[in-house]
């Protein structure tokens, strides 16, 4: 399987999915924020940087997919989020809360 295809399906088979790295502070504060609001659905979590190699290949696939480069890349609902800055605007805009009722 490519690593595209893993990608895909990571993000189709979990409501709230994160590509992440442990050492990242924005990650940190992404799945953080994730805990505190998603009180139903726990976030699946890759984490990049322990992967080896497959991890640079997810990373580069999520790159190609969504125009993304960085970590952490935020899926909810299947929809691309886009990174913390990203999943922290829709918190402080009030529709973080809508998306995450809809899982």
């Amino acid at each position: 399987m490519s690593a595209q295809a893993k990608v895909k399906e990571y993000v189709a088979k979990n409501p709230i999915m994160v590509f992440s790295k442990t050492y990242c502070p924005y990650c940190v504060h992404a799945k953080s924020l994730l805990e505190k609001e998603s009180k139903a659905v726990a976030a699946k979590v890759l984490e990049l940087d322990e992967m080896g190699r497959e991890g640079s290949e997810l990373q580069n696939a999520v790159k190609e997919l969504y125009q993304h480069r960085t970590v952490p890349a935020v899926f909810i609902g299947g929809k691309f989020i886009g990174g913390d800055s990203d999943l922290t605007a829709l918190k402080n805009s009030g529709k973080l809360d809508a998306l995450l009722k809809e899982l």
